[in-house]
C-alpha cells in the first residue's frame, strides 16, 4: 500500500535558502529512490521560511528505505532540522 508524508517546515527567513537548497538536493536524491512515487518541495507563499514536503513511496519499507539514506542524514538530519523553529510530519497510507 502506498505511503506519504506530509511535511510542514518553518525556519527563520535568514535560514532559508539553507534550507530550500537542502531540501531540492533531497529532491534530487529521492526521486532517484526505486520506492519514491512523488517528492515535491514547496515555498510557502505567505510565509518566509515556510516549506511544506508531499512524499509517496511505494510502501512503508520504501520510506525506511529513503529515512536510512545516507543523504537523509547529512541533508535533513544534519542540515535542515538543525535550522527549524518548527515541524510537523504526519505519515499516512493512501487510499
Amino acid at each position: 500500500m502506498p505511503y506519504a508524508v506530509f511535511a510542514h517546515y518553518r525556519c527563520a527567513p535568514a535560514d532559508a535558502a539553507t534550507v530550500r537548497g537542502a531540501l531540492l538536493k533531497m529532491r534530487e536524491h529521492t526521486r532517484a529512490e526505486p520506492a519514491n512515487l512523488v517528492y515535491e518541495v514547496h515555498a510557502e507563499a505567505e510565509r518566509a521560511g515556510g516549506f511544506v514536503l508531499y512524499e509517496v513511496y511505494a510502501d512503508r519499507a520504501g520510506f525506511d528505505a529513503h529515512a536510512a539514506a545516507g543523504y537523509f542524514e547529512a541533508l535533513i538530519v544534519g542540515v535542515v532540522r538543525p535550522l527549524l523553529v518548527e515541524r510537523t510530519v504526519t505519515f499516512a497510507e493512501v487510499l
